[in-house]
């Protein structure tokens, strides 16, 4: 599957290189707002609206599942895979770094 061998790879300089699937990374791009192309950048100013975005996303995601388990199975525990909120952590975590920094993030260059 071609989409699952392409990456993308997040720099900056508060934190270490970040590097999602195509799939996830597209997706966390997708919910900040940003075009998910072969470059980009996050300008500081821009990560507190990136942050809350994602988080929003994060707690709709999960209430989303806990009505669908709830109504479909509620003796059984809940799905396993990793969800948004395991996803995204170490992005929000660089994002935060940034800000706080001032440094952008970057992908693609």
């Amino acid at each position: 599957n071609k989409e699952l061998r392409m990456l993308y790879k997040f720099k900056s300089k508060a934190s270490g290189d970040l590097i999602m699937l195509e799939v996830n990374g597209r997706h966390v791009l997708e919910i900040i707002g940003k075009e998910p192309g072969p470059k980009g950048i996050i300008l500081p100013e821009q990560m507190p609206a990136a942050v809350a975005a994602l988080q929003a996303a994060i707690t709709l995601e999960e209430s989303q599942d806990k009505e669908l388990h709830d109504r479909e199975s509620p003796d059984k525990a809940p799905r396993d895979g990793l969800g948004l909120r395991q996803r995204t952590l170490p992005f929000i975590d660089m994002l935060k770094r940034n800000h706080e920094a001032g440094h952008e993030v970057v992908w693609g260059v």
